[in-house]
């Protein structure tokens, strides 16, 4: 609950959080349409090469009277896209520069090596949010992360900003190729830092496997546990699953160890 005797905006920053975040209500969806959200980001970690036309079948198959158009904008409200090779028929925004896949057949084996960034929906009990995380690929550690109402590039330039801070800089920096890490504000972070940059082939799931594995692990270990009341209450559990993620949890890739251990050896 809100502290009177503390400002809104210092109470924001005692929970780095942002002021839109705080003040975070639901807004222009349905009660049916967020249950049918909930059911999408289920199906969709589960199998993730679905597009609208087997949702849609799916979710007629469970009793929801829903139709493919239906579908496909709550997708794309969604920010997530059936991953499996298909022509690129179009992109969101064609003035953004699309860089090549630089990870292929390449041996990665220290920390700082690679990096890499991907964005999730995070379901609330009465709407949702978008988790953006920054992983080392060589140790999995997640190196940063950030909660925003809109899917913009903002969070994702604070979460790379937040990660260079506390962690130097990567080599490589792999992400796909959604316009929020296409956007000239964002290339441009790390080719003025020296960062070579790397994107997924387009609709290639394995291209940023270390990443959708971690949001698998989050969303099974994590937000379906969970009944998120508030925006607030969702970043409190999710520091406490990265801290328990990099900290204390083992990892048999790892022969066992934390991404902290394996990050700082």
């Amino acid at each position: 609950m809100p502290n009177a005797e503390i400002s809104i905006s210092e109470q924001c920053r005692t929970l780095n959080i942002s002021r839109s975040l705080y003040y975070y209500e639901p807004v222009g969806e349905t009660d049916e349409n967020i249950t049918i959200m909930r059911r999408i980001d289920e199906l969709y970690t589960d199998n993730p090469a679905w597009g609208s036309r087997k949702m849609r079948d799916r979710l007629i198959l469970e009793g929801n009277k829903v139709n493919r158009k239906r579908i496909q904008r709550l997708m794309r409200l969604m920010g997530i896209e059936a991953i499996y090779p298909k022509k690129n028929l179009s992109r969101s925004n064609p003035e953004h520069r699309i860089y090549p896949y630089l990870l292929r057949n390449m041996s990665i084996d220290c920390p700082n090596q690679v990096w890499c960034t991907d964005i999730t929906y995070i379901r609330l009990q009465h709407g949702f949010v978008y988790l953006v995380a920054i992983l080392d690929w060589y140790s999995r550690k997640v190196l940063s992360w950030e909660l925003s109402t809109a899917l913009d590039s903002h969070f994702c330039i604070s979460a790379l900003e937040k990660a260079m801070y506390h962690y130097g800089k990567p080599e490589i920096f792999n992400t796909d190729q959604g316009c929020q890490f296409t956007s000239d504000t964002f290339t441009e972070k790390l080719l003025s830092a020296g960062i070579r940059i790397s994107m997924d082939g387009k609709g290639r799931a394995s291209d940023n496997i270390i990443i959708e594995r971690f949001w698998r692990s989050l969303k099974y270990e994590e937000v379906y546990l969970k009944e998120y009341e508030s925006v607030i209450e969702c970043r409190e559990n999710v520091r406490v699953y990265m801290d328990k993620y990099n900290n204390f949890r083992p990892h048999a890739s790892l022969d066992g160890l934390t991404p902290s251990m394996t990050y700082a050896a």
